[in-house]
């Protein structure tokens, strides 16, 4: 049997059984187990897991795939015998039902039935021996004709087909067998044969949609497996029967036709396959229209050839304004058409009837309206509608707009709006009121492709357009603009140079004068009479100003009108300054070097002059008479009318600067001419002419840059020395922070006993002790008595500042004291080399100052030669035995 189809042959594939009511032809006498037909069952998913029922289970079962075998065995009535197969989701729960009508088949009127059951018997061919000699093949003298077995046959099974023998079975014992596909080979077991009576059988029913024909071959060997027989080829032909619907290749067909096409025209083919034998009445389809939706204008529009399924048009009419679409329903029936033993099936032609130009547009007024203000571009003033029945956006309703007069100067366009197919009347130039107050414009419309052959309406549709042009308030405008003045330059200021006047374009408002104003002067030069556009100057022009380029002063003046709203227009004056010789020549580079011999020693000068021909060069070069030694050692030569030639006129002149001044005079008339100092550098040159001396000339007069290298080393030193001093002063806040609190007993202050006598040379004498006691105690120098200052004190000065303290003083403001007390002595201007006394408060463990044996600074210090202390004097006896003592 057929295997169920669920595949969806399209797009509008849906699920169920194909057809309502299944038709079969079966043979009156129904065995049971018999299978009796396949239901066709399409599934859109094919992971749909169906179940299948019938509604006479007593008599009809269908299994899984499709195939209703009888449950017992019956015998038909000559009527049709009717039940209802049901197809169920078994997820879904989903149910689809089909009415199943059996027929039974004509009866036979034929040979009998035991003459169709008569088995047909085969006999091996004779074979020859020649004594013991290997068998031979001999030629057969005749062809075992096919055996044909119907398809789908009702059994009993093993139903036999042949008997196969061999006349040597009366002498030996044989035994047959049979290979081949269905035999031995896959599909194995269809075919069987008895090994002893050599009887064939088929075991179940054939399907010739799957095999066609079975080739075969019989053996027949003894019992030593000997062959006594070559084999016989044996052929089975599977007799075709009518189990087989015809099957549409698509399910929907989908077909165009062009509207208004004559009678014949093609339109499409439909194709239908049937599994049966396509050379039977089987497989033999014919195709028919069974509905035509709608039935306007006529219910056969349309026909099919019954044997090719090409559909054509049998009548004329098609519109597709009124219908746009066919639905056919298309039958194809095997057993060529016959629709009593034919199977059927059906399908759907769908013909879309396309669109041709035959409808022009129509506009839907004669005259339309529209306004625009003047001077305004790109502005929609009209839309013009137009109506067409053919198919929308298609070139045959696409419409075109164009128009054919009312417009010689070409201020409007026609636009088409592409999704309403409006026309869309457009300025693209500038309309002025005070000339045109109004246009009419004729219009037409066609479609982008022309009228379909035959069409009796006219191609075109024409309207009229009337625009109306609104009056605006324009802007005023100069005349001319720009405005070109000739003027030499040095006007002075308060000079009246022009008017510049504007005009107004609005000749039918009421509107006072216009108003002017400046809107760009870069030098300021310029003013201009609100009221009747005088312009005056305020400033002297000058041609060689940095705002003049190529000679030419560009000024925007503002003319503003007050209407509504106000509207203001911009003219520009251009000033062509002539030149006057108001500048005099100067000598370019300022400075030059040369070498301090004659040769080489040439420096080449131009003259610069801000002014133009015939105002500048060429010019006359000439060194000045005095100082005398200018033309002494210096002399120039001009070499063209911008440059000249300086060049020493001695034959040595010490290296360094000097300053020669020039005196340029120009060609102008009058002459203008100024005295230009050229710095030149005068250096020792090697042959090359390349300075050598650099340094020297550096040193005798330093240049821009070397001024500028050495204050940028001055500044970094100072620098420096400034982080340095923050470093110190750091430093000492941090030596201050860890001093020690100092301890009362190590004050020694007010301890120092007084001697009468101390040992020791007469210069040890006079010393005075008292400056051992508290600052403030001690007398001053004023009233000391001279005879007892020594010698090599110091003179009497002015004293410094030194600080006091007071008498009980805090521990921690001694490091503080020594510190002030060190500055007062570093700044006294009767510092050593006189002897001085500096005075301190407090000596002792904890003080700021360290021990006395600080003296000895260096970890280093024995490895340092003191013996320079010997030669100080006796005042530094001790330290030399100290420290420059030697071993001892």
């Amino acid at each position: 049997q057929a295997p169920i189809k669920a595949a969806c042959e399209d797009m509008s594939c849906k699920t169920g059984f194909p057809e309502d009511v299944h038709s079969a032809v079966v043979s009156r006498s129904v065995h049971g187990g018999q299978p009796l037909l396949n239901v066709r069952f399409r599934s859109c998913d094919g992971n749909k897991k169906i179940h299948f029922g019938s509604s006479e289970p007593e008599d009809f079962r269908v299994g899984e795939d499709g195939v209703v075998y009888a449950e017992r065995s019956f015998q038909l009535s000559a009527e049709p015998t009717e039940f209802v197969v049901s197809a169920q989701d078994k997820e879904t729960q989903q149910e689809w039902q089909m009415r199943v009508k059996l027929t039974p088949e004509p009866a036979f009127t034929g040979a009998s039935e035991k003459d169709q059951r008569k088995i047909e018997e085969i006999i091996f061919p004779w074979q020859q021996y020649k004594h013991s000699s290997p068998l031979k093949r001999q030629k057969r003298d005749w062809v075992i004709p096919p055996i044909n077995l119907p398809e789908n046959s009702k059994g009993p099974f093993p139903q036999e087909l042949v008997r196969i023998r061999s006349d040597r079975d009366k002498s030996l014992s044989l035994r047959y067998s049979v290979t081949g596909p269905g035999a031995d080979q896959p599909p194995t077991g269809i075919f069987i044969i008895n090994p002893i009576s050599g009887q064939l059988s088929v075991t179940k029913p054939l399907d010739r949609e799957q095999i066609a024909s079975f080739h075969l071959r019989a053996h027949a060997v003894d019992v030593n497996g000997n062959q006594v027989e070559n084999p016989i080829d044996i052929v089975i032909n599977v007799i075709d029967m009518n189990d087989n619907r015809p099957e549409f290749l698509h399910q929907v067909w989908n077909g165009t036709v062009p509207e208004g096409s004559k009678p014949g025209t093609y339109v499409m083919t439909v194709t239908a396959i049937d599994a049966d034998d396509p050379n039977a009445q089987n497989g033999m389809l014919r195709y028919r229209i069974l509905s035509q939706a709608p039935s306007s204008p006529s219910p056969n529009m349309f026909t099919i050839n019954n044997e090719t399924g090409d559909i054509i048009t049998v009548a004329a009419g098609l519109d597709r304004e009124k219908v746009q679409q066919y639905t056919l329903i298309i039958q194809a029936t095997d057993m060529e058409g016959n629709p009593t033993y034919g199977l059927s099936n059906t399908a759907t032609a769908v013909i879309a009837v396309t669109d041709v130009n035959d409808n022009p547009p129509e506009f839907t007024a004669m005259t339309f309206y529209g306004e625009v203000p003047e001077n305004r571009v790109d502005v929609i003033v009209a839309n013009l509608t137009v109506t067409d029945k053919d198919q929308p956006h298609t070139p045959a309703w696409n419409a075109m707009y164009r128009m054919t007069g009312g417009d010689p100067t070409g201020r409007f366009t026609i636009l088409t709006d592409p999704n309403s197919n409006d026309g869309l009347v457009t300025v693209v130039k500038p309309i002025d009121f005070e000339t045109n107050r109004m246009f009419v414009l004729t219009v037409a419309a066609e479609n982008q492709v022309p009228l379909a052959k035959g069409i009796q309406h006219p191609p075109q549709s024409t309207a009229t357009v009337s625009i109306t042009v609104i009056d605006v308030n324009e802007s005023p405008y100069f005349v001319p603009n720009p405005k070109l003045v000739r003027q030499e330059e040095g006007l002075l200021a308060g000079s009246m140079l022009t008017t510049f006047t504007a005009q107004d374009p609005d000749r039918y408002m009421q509107q006072t004068s216009l108003r002017y104003s400046k809107l760009y002067d870069p030098a300021n030069w310029l003013k201009i009479d609100p009221v009747n556009g005088q312009i005056t100057t305020t400033a002297v022009l000058d041609r060689e100003s940095i705002y003049v380029q190529n000679n030419m002063y560009n000024v925007t003046f503002l003319a503003s009108d007050n209407g509504i709203p106000p509207m203001s227009g911009t003219g520009t004056l251009q000033i062509y300054l002539l030149d006057i010789n108001d500048n005099a020549p100067q000598v370019h580079p300022k400075e030059a070097t040369t070498c301090e011999t004659l040769q080489p020693n040439a420096i080449n000068i131009t003259a610069v002059d801000p002014d133009i021909d015939p105002n500048a060069g060429p010019f006359a070069f000439e060194l000045p008479d005095t100082p005398a030694s200018i033309k002494r050692n210096w002399t120039i030569v001009r070499i063209s009318g911008d440059h000249a030639q300086l060049s020493l006129r001695i034959r040595f002149l010490e290296a360094g600067i000097y300053d020669v001044p020039i005196v340029i005079t120009d060609s102008g008339n009058p002459h203008a001419s100024s005295t230009s100092l050229l710095k030149v550098k005068v250096c020792q040159c090697d042959l090359n002419g390349d300075c050598t001396d650099v340094d020297r000339i550096v040193g005798a007069g330093l240049g821009t840059g070397a001024i500028i290298a050495i204050l940028l080393c001055i500044i970094i030193l100072l620098i420096l020395v400034l982080m340095f001093v923050v470093w110190m002063k750091r430093r000492d806040k941090e030596r201050q922070a860890k001093q020690l609190l100092i301890d009362p007993e190590d004050d020694v202050r007010d301890n120092i006993l007084k001697y009468d006598e101390e040992g020791g040379g007469e210069e040890d004498q006079d010393y005075d002790l008292s400056q051992l006691q508290q600052p403030d105690t001690v007398e001053p120098d004023a009233i000391k008595p001279v005879g007892i200052r020594r010698l090599d004190e110091r003179p009497i000065h002015a004293e410094p500042q030194y600080p006091v303290r007071s008498a009980a003083p805090h521990p921690g403001d001694i490091g503080d004291f020594i510190n002030e007390g060190l500055k007062a002595a570093d700044n006294d201007p009767t510092a050593p080399p006189y002897d001085s006394l500096l005075v301190f408060d407090y000596e002792g463990s904890g003080s700021t100052a360290g021990s006395l044996s600080s003296l000895n600074s260096s970890s280093s210090g024995g490895e340092q030669d003191y013996d320079y202390l010997n030669d100080w004097g006796p005042r530094f006896k001790k330290l030399a035995d100290m420290y420059g003592g030697g071993d001892d």
